[in-house]
């Protein structure tokens, strides 16, 4: 009977040939509808992808079913390595093998059901049709993901070069031409054939941008081309000239995002020809791709870097648009320094500002609010600063710091400080440990002072808020104590509120080195209002420091339910005039994520439970209704389960919180912190956390007193998110 079905299918191998062109026009069909940003449009490659994959598939069932000695066709593993190019994701790859396999065994099927009556022998061939198809299946994909994988890390490693090159070589000197032609000579030595860089004429003048600048003038300021003399540029060198108001550079300039076109021969845009003559060489050169980037930085729009393709035939991807977003925007920066450097004062104010957070996004921990008062004092602005940083496990960190002194130094310091403080910030340090890396931080910014220079020094309030567990995690250094407001309770007959202040231990300042700092933690009502300050809020010379904390908590006790109104209050009570130093102000409502936002499971350590642990998170999904992100989410925990058996120690518990995003964490109580490596061929190991990096936005690890924390954030589709409203 083998034999049989051996024989007959081999001869419907042959009889199948003539039809393959049916099955090339289902899968076809399917990819089109299903992942049509696996190929990005291009009918071509597709075609002749699939018309390589069938040919293969009817090969192996004419010649015996070995699978084993099978290569992938060429053509696949080109759009492999084109789709991680474009930035595009390992799970999409999968499900085109998915959908490939099961329409090209249907299709099988179905015909061989055609070419034979006997039903006996239909049958063992459908069984053995189906073992075959999946292994070949299997063998073709790992060899297309192995190749999507290697693409992959070439070009991160080439994205690396790029940005440690660009960090290296742009921002040498205050010089707006120098540093404009570093970024021009950065962009094409690693993505460009024409770089331009054009800044607002009124930007050079000095006027900055606002309602009443002009933004249509710009300056030619830098240049460069593979080829010599820039002849593919219509714009000279330190020329001025305008873009039409209808143009996409213009529209860049208007909006200040970022733009990928996709040009051909035959429509080159006016703003690219110029006059009619310029219009025929540029034709000539063959222009197929462009990237505008407005250059942005610190809210101000400067001008526009363009990068232009015409000698490289691959054309932009949107992973090279958000690379030279990027490096443009380390540009901007570096340029904007150098225009404003002769400006200190007005400098050292538009740095405060926009080193401030400028939007805080909603969160599910706590709803903000936040003022920054600079003084009047004709010696500069100071170093006062306030931050809102989300941390994994919906928590947040809320900050305010005081950088001594005043000036340009001060609000660079405190740029350093805030950055710092996000840093260490992303690698979920508690209050105490965070404020003594801040203190080496300040220390060591001390060593690298010129000897002349007043010591740096700062005062610092951390504090973390856990919307699960309504903890409050406080530590401070030198800095002053935070108000807590308690929420009026529903029955009470009284609208008053109890205002407080933490007893809270107060360390030294940063920069003094050798002392300790302490946390503090409260458990905090819902609902409760936090207000942290700078001592510039209550500290005046016509009051002293009680009188200032007395009238702080008369305000806080009228505080309106709006926090904006809130804030706009507390600043007129306490600071009717213009203020004799810097205040920063933030004030936070704490949220609290319920039950039916949080589900946790305590997991013996061992390997078997692995599959319970997906099935919890699969049966919590489909409570939340969120079926969807099922294969995902499974692959995650048990990744992060089997991670936890296999290097941590128990206890080990699995919690997921559903709030804008998903989160799923596993605790276990090994300090052991786990790394991405590379794994080679014959590793039967290494790949489940690059695994959890390509499914997951975010993941990361935070280390508590008992362990560690793993963790993966996933998005939510927009109609699932429960939103902030918790």
């Amino acid at each position: 009977m083998v034999s049989d079905v051996d024989a007959f299918l081999r001869s419907a191998a042959r009889r199948l040939e003539p039809r393959a062109e049916k099955l090339i026009d289902v899968l076809f069909e399917g990819f089109r509808s299903e992942i049509p940003g696996l190929w990005e449009g291009d009918d071509t490659a597709l075609t002749l992808s699939l018309s390589e994959h069938v040919t293969c598939w009817l090969d192996v069932l004419e010649h015996g079913f070995d699978v084993t000695a099978i290569r992938a066709p060429p053509a696949a593993v080109e759009s492999a390595r084109g789709f991680a190019q474009r930035g595009g994701q390992v799970s999409e790859l999968l499900h085109a093998y998915r959908i490939g396999l099961a329409r090209t065994l249907q299709w099988t099927l179905d015909e061989l059901a055609q070419l034979a009556e006997n039903s006996e022998l239909i049958s063992a061939a459908a069984i053995k049709v189906s073992a075959v198809a999946f292994e070949f299946n299997d063998r073709i994909a790992k060899q297309v993901i192995d190749a999507y994988q290697e693409e992959r890390e070439r070009r991160l490693q080439w994205r690396l070069s790029f940005i440690k090159g660009a960090t290296a070589r742009i921002g040498t000197t205050f010089d707006v031409t120098r540093t404009s032609q570093e970024l021009a000579s950065v962009g094409i030595d690693y993505i460009a054939d024409l770089v331009t860089v054009d800044l607002l004429d009124s930007v050079l003048r000095g006027e900055g941008t606002d309602s009443s600048t002009d933004l249509s003038t710009l300056r030619r300021i830098a240049q460069q081309s593979v080829l010599e003399g820039c002849p593919d540029s219509v714009v000279g060198s330190d020329e001025t000239h305008t873009y039409p108001q209808d143009s996409e550079p213009a529209r860049a300039l208007a909006t200040g995002s970022a733009l990928r076109l996709h040009l051909t021969a035959a429509d080159v845009p006016a703003w690219l020809t110029g006059p009619p003559d310029h219009g025929r060489a540029l034709s000539a050169y063959g222009f197929h791709s462009v990237l505008v980037v407005p250059l942005c930085a610190r809210g101000t729009t400067l001008g526009l870097v363009q990068f232009f393709r015409h000698r490289t035939p691959v054309p932009y991807s949107d992973d090279d648009l958000l690379l030279v977003q990027e490096i443009a925007s380390r540009a901007a920066v570096y340029i904007d320094n150098a225009r404003r450097y002769t400006h200190q004062r007005s400098t050292a104010l538009t740095l405060q500002r926009s080193l401030l957070p400028h939007h805080v996004p909603e969160l599910p921990a706590v709803e903000t609010a936040s003022r920054y008062l600079p003084c009047g004092a004709h010696q500069g602005v100071g170093g006062d600063w306030y931050d809102v940083i989300p941390l994994s496990g919906a928590r947040v960190a809320l900050v305010v710091g005081d950088v001594i002194g005043r000036g340009l130094q001060a609000s660079a310091t405190m740029g350093r400080l805030r950055t710092a403080v996000r840093t260490l910030a992303d690698i979920d340090l508690p209050p105490d440990e965070l404020l003594t890396h801040l203190d080496d931080v300040v220390i060591r910014y001390q060593g690298e002072q010129e000897p002349d220079t007043d010591e740096i020094s700062a005062t610092c309030l951390y504090t973390v808020y856990d919307p699960v567990s309504r903890i409050w995690s406080l530590s401070s250094a030198g800095h002053v104590m935070p108000a807590v407001v308690a929420p009026v309770a529903t029955d009470s007959v009284s609208p008053s509120r109890t205002v407080d202040f933490p007893d809270l231990p107060i360390g030294p300042p940063l920069g003094l080195g050798g002392f300790p700092f302490e946390t503090t933690q409260f458990e905090l009502p819902e609902g409760s209002l936090l207000a942290l300050y700078t001592d510039g809020l209550i500290e005046d010379r016509a009051r002293d420091t009680d009188a200032g904390i007395a009238q702080l908590c008369d305000a806080l006790d009228q505080a309106p339910a709006s926090l904006e109104d809130a804030c706009d209050l507390l600043l007129a009570t306490l600071l009717p005039g213009r203020p004799s130093d810097d205040v920063a102000l933030l004030l936070a409502r704490s949220r609290v994520l319920g039950a039916d936002h949080v589900a946790t499971w305590d997991l013996p350590s061992d390997p078997a439970i692995v599959s319970d642990a997906r099935t919890h998170a699969h049966e919590q999904l489909a409570i939340w209704g969120l079926e969807d992100a099922a294969f995902a989410t499974e692959l995650i925990v048990s990744e992060l389960v089997t991670n936890a058996i296999r290097y941590g120690k128990g206890p080990i518990r699995l919690r997921m919180i559903r709030q804008a995003t998903l989160i799923c964490e596993v605790f276990d109580a090994s300090s052991t912190a786990p790394h991405l490596r590379r794994a080679r061929t014959f590793d039967e190991g290494g790949r489940g956390l690059l695994l959890v990096a390509q499914l997951a936005d975010r993941w990361g690890t935070r280390h508590t007193r008992e362990g560690k924390v793993i963790w993966a954030e996933q998005p939510l589709p927009a109609d699932r998110s429960p939103g902030t409203g918790l």
